[in-house]
């Protein structure tokens, strides 16, 4: 690997931003550490975009990212977070902050996908994770569910265990009711549509900065 000494100052003037995973990648143990938050405020103060790319839900990640003063939890400095392996964002309200905790109407969501095509593949992913659960000895729904809009995921390494066969059986179901699946550090996430996290990272620069 190259120095970091080693990289031209011409070239770094070109990076526009950054995207980072969340799980095992900005937090350590399930939690966000303050060098990881320090990092985050450095990019943005050195004139840096930063969005969160993440299999988590939208609905864990909105006091995640919004903060909660209450509790001494600050807000992340970030531009967006792109939730549910790319298929909604969590955006800015209108003066570039993140609304304080508990969330109100100054959060807003952007998706994918309309809101009959959501609705729709909602209904018919619950009936996959019930057949997962049903066929798959061990296999439970992930705890962060109760967030989930747009994808369903089966927990094998944050609450429970799952061994590598039954991984492999959990993708092969959800493949054969034509979800697409992937396996994270801690999930197995499943949904219907094009989108993924290169996509849903590509999409939110798009509709942010229009490049």
């Amino acid at each position: 690997m190259i120095p970091l000494s080693d990289w031209p100052e011409v070239d770094r003037r070109q990076i526009f931003g950054v995207f980072t995973d969340i799980d095992d990648t900005l937090t350590t143990d399930g939690a966000i550490t303050a060098d990881a938050l320090l990092a985050l405020a450095d990019l943005k103060a050195a004139g840096l975009h930063v969005i969160p790319i993440t299999g988590r839900p939208v609905g864990w990640s909105e006091p995640f990212a919004g903060g909660d003063m209450a509790r001494g939890i600050a807000p992340w400095p970030v531009d967006a977070i792109v939730a549910e392996n790319g298929a909604v964002a969590l955006l800015y309200d209108q003066n570039g902050n993140w609304p304080s905790y508990p969330l109100d109407s100054s959060l807003s969501k952007l998706y994918q996908q309309d809101a009959a095509t959501r609705a729709s593949n909602f209904a018919q992913m619950q009936q996959v994770a019930a057949r997962i659960v049903r066929e798959v000895p061990g296999a439970m729904i992930s705890q962060d569910s109760g967030g989930r809009e747009t994808d369903i995921a089966i927990d094998h390494s944050e609450f429970t265990h799952l061994s590598a066969e039954h991984i492999d059986r959990v993708v092969a179901i959800m493949q054969s009711e034509g979800m697409n699946a992937t396996v994270s550090s801690i999930h197995i996430n499943g949904w219907f549509g094009e989108h993924n996290k290169l996509a849903g990272a590509r999409w939110i620069v798009r509709e942010l900065f229009g490049r």
